[in-house]
């Protein structure tokens, strides 16, 4: 069986846009070979600013033949319609099949269809995945009508077996596919021809091409980290920047250039975002100062002189966008020194949040009111929540961050200790956003998390007032990510908060009036919470229909209580006692169920041990007696796994109970003592949660 290579080459392909684009290329050539007949062991894919390639081992030299069926006319139908069936499939009457049908007998056709070669498949495929392929953006270039995201220069398609490699013949928009590629732009020889992947491989690399993008990254890594070392500095970490930079060159070679003495008083957060957004460069740090040094940049090609006029010309541009950062960060230090975080933050009145909603100013107001009453349940200092929350945002109006906006909440941070306000104060500017998603940090200082469930549930309450929620896959104001924020700082720091409550009173200073009223607001705000906590507790392991059972519980928005009832029930449910306890739970309501709707009254109440006759009966009395304390104890200290292993002690008596005993008894006096009692089994396992939710 041959093995398959394909290089598109082309001008520079968009760092971000190559990764996908290999994967694309595997997907639309190797699905269609296997939808043509043709069979292959491995596919690979591979990519550099140049090209794209994809090497397929143990391709099947041709497609199957193939046999295709068809029931044509009957026998007695007129005489054009088997013409006509004839004509379809290229047969001849005698070579048709007749065949008994219920209504008499028609002819069938039996059509072989020969197997096509690969060389001839492969080129139908390719020109088909050339054509159509998906790039984000693409045009055409020149005179042709093909479509690509650059230029592309050439093709190359062979199929290589023991007896050597031939080119499969096709062509595209005039390129022709042929068995050479170039290698490096400047450092490479002519075009070159290859017979195998591994001779594709090698011989890029003599002619200046890594071709792998994981060894590209590794060479850059490992080279930066090294030149790091020796000066006793160590490399800024950053996966996304080291992936991107692999994607810009062929060669990497790595320089190591220092920073004007003049910038190293910016933040090091700023040297570092300058750096990478504007000109891909890796930022150096002292580990004894915290201080960026020096950067790293990544050339694509080899000088005489080592790199030198390589780092001076970047050197150069560097110092005019740190020059820029510099003059950003030394104006709003003025502001701070002048008018303080709340003068930076008075232009805020000029800034829509929401054209019902008001402005980022309104917003701060009901934040910093927020978080005042929010205060003292995470202990912290509410004087000190609500300046925190009142200068938190300040920063969306400094220059740094209008150039840098990821950096919104650091500077805020940096600006706050300009200002020499408390260091919670300041924390909190930075912490508040946080947590943006499942993997970021959670604050846990007092302040910091007062100031950041106010944020969010400001815009909860404030969306869902305006009845703007999220729709199917639409969360246009990020809305379930708030939601998880929020679930997240309670859990994470084991906060007890009334959450519905908190909501209906902040609902209260929204600046749009509410369809509705602020309780059913809030009770589908709460619903929503909840399907966010499900949706973060069954990643733990913990099975919907126990969080069902206990969100059907009172108190159900303090989420910390909430889950530790369902942590407690889970782990209950995967005893032999719990299961074999549930059942007995759902056989005694279901039957107390059905007496109840078939006599129009509530036993709830009256089970008396004098009217008990057998001793599985008398029994579960004293079960139930002895275990009610217990289990009421256990549940005023929210002990709910003591609770639960108090009603295990149940198990015992309610399946023996069920065993020797006739609920619906002829005697309606006992019958009606021991549905009471069925009652108080209800009861009693009803206190931790709603069984009934639980399956199975």
């Amino acid at each position: 069986m041959p093995d398959l290579l394909i290089e598109l080459f082309s001008e520079e392909i968009p760092a971000r846009m190559q990764k996908r684009a290999a994967e694309d290329l595997k997907r639309m050539v190797t699905d269609g070979l296997v939808e043509a007949g043709l069979t292959y062991a491995s596919a690979g894919t591979f990519h550099t600013p140049r090209r794209l390639a994809l090497s397929v081992e143990g391709l099947s030299e041709a497609s199957r033949d193939t046999t295709e069926e068809r029931k044509g006319p009957r026998t007695d139908a007129p005489e054009k319609a088997l013409e006509g069936f004839l004509r379809s499939t290229g047969l001849t009457k005698e070579q048709l099949e007749i065949r008994d049908e219920k209504k008499g007998q028609a002819y069938f056709a039996r059509i072989t269809h020969k197997g096509r070669p690969a060389e001839a498949i492969l080129a139908e495929v390719l020109e088909a995945a050339i054509r159509n392929f998906p790039w984000p953006k693409s045009m055409r270039w020149g005179a042709g009508d093909l479509r690509w995201v650059r230029p592309l220069h050439s093709i190359l398609c062979i199929l290589s077996d023991e007896q050597g490699a031939r080119v499969v013949p096709m062509e595209v928009a005039g390129i022709a596919a042929g068995d050479t590629t170039r290698g490096h732009r400047f450092m490479g020889p002519d075009a070159f021809a290859v017979t195998s992947f591994e001779d594709y491989e090698a011989k890029l690399k003599r002619a200046s091409v890594m071709l792998r993008a994981d060894e590209r990254a590794e060479t850059i890594w490992s080279e930066a980290s090294s030149q790091a070392f020796a000066q006793g500095l160590e490399l800024v970490e950053d996966r996304g920047l080291l992936d991107e930079v692999a994607g810009l060159v062929e060669w990497p070679v790595v320089l190591m250039g220092e920073i004007g003495e003049e910038f190293l008083g910016l933040p090091p957060e700023v040297l570092q975002t300058s750096m990478k957004e504007h000109q891909k460069f890796f930022s150096v740090r002292d580990p004894k100062t915290g201080r960026i040094t020096r950067f790293v940049t990544v050339a694509n090609i080899e000088t005489r002189d080592h790199g030198a006029t390589i780092l001076a010309g970047n050197g150069k541009v560097l110092s005019a966008r740190l020059a820029d950062a510099k003059f950003f960060w030394e104006n709003d230090l003025r502001v701070v020194k002048d008018h303080g975080l709340e003068g930076m933050a008075e232009g805020l009145s000029n800034v829509t949040f929401h054209n019902r909603l008001g402005s980022q100013s309104a917003r701060i107001a009901r934040i910093a009111a927020l978080a005042r009453e929010i205060a003292p349940q995470v202990s912290a200092d509410a004087d000190d929540a609500e300046k925190a929350a009142q200068i938190a945002k300040a920063d969306l109006r400094s220059e740094m961050v209008g150039e840098f906006p990821e950096l919104q909440g650091l500077m805020g941070r940096y600006y706050a200790q300009a200002q020499e306000l408390k260091p919670e104060i300041a924390a909190a500017a930075q912490e508040h956003y946080q947590p943006l998603g499942p993997s970021d940090a959670v604050p846990s200082a007092p302040v910091s998390v007062a100031v950041a469930l106010a944020d969010k549930l400001d815009t909860l309450a404030g969306f869902w007032a305006i009845d703007e929620k999220p729709t199917g896959s639409k969360d246009p104001f990020a809305l379930r990510r708030a939601a998880l924020g929020v679930i997240r700082l309670v859990l994470s720091n084991g906060l007890r908060l009334k959450l519905w409550k908190i909501v209906w009173n902040h609902l209260e200073i929204t600046p749009t009036p509410i369809a509705g009223d602020y309780e059913e607001t809030s009770d589908d705000l709460l619903s929503f919470f909840h399907d966010r906590l499900k949706v973060h507790l069954r990643a733990e392991g913990i099975p919907h229909d126990v969080i069902d059972a206990c969100i059907a519980m009172p108190g159900n928005d303090d989420l910390t209580l909430l889950v530790a009832r369902a942590e407690a029930l889970a782990a209950f449910l995967k005893t032999e006692d719990g299961e074999n306890l549930t059942q007995g739970f759902k056989r005694a309501n279901n039957i107390l169920a059905q007496a109840e709707a078939k006599d129009g009254v509530e036993y709830s109440f009256g089970a008396d041990a004098k009217f008990a006759e057998s001793a599985e009966e008398k029994a579960l009395f004293l079960a139930l007696d002895g275990a009610q304390p217990k289990i009421d104890d256990a549940m005023s200290r929210e002990d709910f796994g003591a609770a639960m292993a108090a009603m295990a002690s149940l198990r015992a008596p309610i399946d023996a109970f069920f065993e020797a005993v006739q609920v619906n008894s002829d005697n309606q006096v006992l019958r009606r003592n021991r549905l009471n009692l069925l009652s108080r089994i209800r009861t009693t396992c009803g206190a931790v949660a709603d069984l009934t939710k639980i399956e199975g």
